[in-house]
């Protein structure tokens, strides 16, 4: 599946602005990490998995992460791409551990990013761009700033990936600042 119809697909699901730049930001911020961490020759498909990973929030909130993957299914996607979509639900809506590094990453940086998101709305430049982490670190341990973004989850992923938090932040927020000219 190519970026452009993955892209097609989650706005085939998807008619919010907000749900739309998510899938975006979350692909790109996946891209970044692929190259990263040596995965550059799967860059596309940890891309696409990334605009994929909400496909069925927006319509069916309450069956999220089951309902993408009939969908996903019925357009005959690979079952890799399927499954790693999928788990990053796992443990609020779904009984399915992300195993895979790029599974793992997903997991971690799906509600970091809307974090982050928040955080950078809040500046004068609202932007990523002149963002410390220190100041990252003070949105993030305040529980009533973006409130929806779980704390837990994304403490679990950094512990999935065997990172300490600050690094998962560090470069989530270096994932953003690279990708955020081409989110616009």
């Amino acid at each position: 599946m190519t970026k452009q119809e993955a892209w097609d697909l989650l706005c085939e699901y998807n008619e919010e602005p907000f749900h739309r730049q998510h899938g975006k930001t979350v692909g790109a911020v996946m891209r970044w990490y692929a190259e990263k961490l040596g995965y550059g020759d799967e860059a596309d498909f940890w891309e696409t998995v990334g605009i994929l990973h909400d496909l069925d929030f927006e319509r069916y909130p309450d069956e999220h992460c089951k309902k993408e993957i009939e969908i996903m299914r019925e357009k005959g996607l690979d079952e890799r791409l399927i499954r790693a979509a999928a788990c990053h639900g796992w443990g609020h809506c779904i009984d399915l551990a992300p195993e895979q590094e790029m599974e793992k990453v997903l997991f971690a940086v799906d509600e970091l990013t809307g974090l982050i998101g928040a955080a950078a709305l809040m500046r004068p430049s609202r932007s990523v761009q002149d963002m410390e982490l220190k100041s990252l670190k003070k949105k993030f341990k305040d529980k009533k700033f973006a409130a929806g973004c779980s704390r837990e989850v994304i403490a679990q992923g950094a512990e999935l990936l065997g990172w300490d938090l600050d690094r998962l932040l560090g470069d989530t927020l270096e994932a953003m600042r690279a990708v955020e000219a081409e989110l616009q």
